[in-house]
């Protein structure tokens, strides 16, 4: 489960293009944060590259590209290259029959981040790849989740959405804003697709891929139609208003109350009988001369703190600090889900922390300025999580809140989040 939205020039306050998605993925499943620089290849020599379940040709360049994602998968839910692309994916679920361990979604979004200098390029190498390798393999952490995927591909100029069913596709170009999730959105207005698609909306005028290949039983309980409704009523209330704010508060939007399982909200929150939990947030504005980027390093933006990060890389930036840079948050996020520890004083400072980052970021003059309000950030983000961590490390989990099965849920995967990463 997850939702990603674009909001195109036309209708953001600073006239440049935001781009956001929010990860949602198994409650225990660290969500890391990797820049991974550009390289050349003999392809002589090095003629294949490792996914997470198949080879696939290397090419002579990829491209430096910076992911967010799962600590165990070769690709990435989300993440931007150099050239300023950025891609989110969705789980979708259709009427296409599983096949063999082939490409995952998060491998095709990394490949495509390596691969293209322009959103239409990176929706060009997702369908050659699709339809060279196919996609398939278990998606799930420590349980088994196979589905297709959409995507979501943006370049600061222009953006794609990108549905699939199997190998086949279908894609439109983006006007004024879009968001997706867990369901196909594309009808029979797409302007792109595969071959087979064009052909079957040649010979039947109200082709709709959408009615064609969603599998409706997954669709419906995952609630994607009303995460995905949400985004786009509060985009829409503040078009030509929009900025990194307005988006910041749409990524912790909520529909339940606490503690409840909540696979309704784009904040998504575990411990219900279905739905996954949002485990990495990330935001990207385009600039006249810098692309900033907004990540959380964390679960649930409710109650994590988004740091900057530039194009390229910064030192003293949360990136490449692995597993146990997530996992400390967690821990902090746990007592908060469970009733401990004193989570009111916490968001009160992270709110005014985030504050001061927005206003300085605004303000900023140069790239030496950003780059120094980054480290302050970062550090000034680590000792607010020891702060309300520290007096908690001897402190017993005890869940206290919400019902027996919501405190039964977490009761247990906290268990095994402390014997996993103790």
């Amino acid at each position: 489960m997850c939702d990603t939205m674009v909001c195109l020039p036309s209708v953001t306050k600073s006239g440049k293009m935001i781009f956001a998605k929010n990860s949602d993925r198994s409650p225990n499943e660290p969500h890391i944060l990797e820049r991974i620089p550009s390289k050349d290849y003999d392809i002589e020599k090095k003629t294949w590259v490792k996914t997470t379940y198949i080879k696939v040709k290397q090419v002579k360049h990829t491209y430096a590209v910076t992911l967010m994602k799962p600590s165990w998968i070769w690709g990435a839910e989300m993440g931007f290259n150099e050239h300023g692309v950025n891609i989110g994916n969705e789980a979708i679920f259709t009427k296409v029959k599983k096949g063999p361990d082939a490409l995952i979604g998060m491998d095709l979004l990394r490949l495509a981040l390596e691969r293209s200098k322009t959103a239409y390029e990176a929706m060009i190498c997702i369908t050659n790849l699709l339809e060279e390798y196919g996609q398939g393999g278990n998606c799930g952490y420590q349980k088994n989740f196979f589905y297709d995927n959409s995507y979501l591909i943006a370049d600061g100029k222009e953006a794609y959405v990108l549905e699939t069913a199997g190998n086949l596709w279908a894609a439109i170009k983006v006007k004024d804003f879009y968001a997706i999730s867990n369901e196909l959105t594309i009808g029979h207005e797409f302007e792109y697709a595969h071959p087979k698609v064009v052909a079957e909306r040649e010979k039947n005028p109200s082709f709709s891929f959408k009615k064609k290949y969603k599998e409706p039983v997954f669709s419906y309980f995952a609630k994607a139609k009303q995460r995905r409704q949400s985004s786009l009523t509060i985009l829409k209330e503040n078009t030509r208003n929009i900025t990194v704010k307005t988006i910041m508060d749409v990524l912790r939007t909520h529909t339940k109350k606490e503690n409840k399982g909540s696979v309704g909200s784009i904040c998504m929150h575990a411990g219900g009988i279905i739905g996954d939990h949002t485990t990495g947030s990330y935001i990207a504005s385009y600039g006249d001369d810098e692309n900033m980027y907004y990540v959380t390093g964390a679960s649930l933006p409710c109650l994590s703190i988004y740091k900057p990060l530039l194009q390229t890389e910064t030192k003293g930036e949360c990136t490449g600090k692995g597993i146990s840079y997530w996992v400390k948050r967690e821990r902090l996020i746990r007592y908060y889900l469970s009733g401990q520890g004193d989570k009111k004083s916490f968001i009160k400072e992270k709110n005014k922390l985030e504050n001061e980052m927005i206003e300085a970021i605004n303000n900023a003059q140069s790239k030496d300025e950003i780059e120094k309000i980054i480290v302050n950030i970062t550090t000034k983000e680590e000792q607010l999580i020891d702060k309300y961590l520290d007096p908690l490390k001897n402190t017993e989990y005890k869940f206290t809140l919400g019902n027996y099965y919501y405190r039964h849920f977490w009761t247990k995967k906290t268990n095994l989040l402390k014997k996993s990463f103790s």
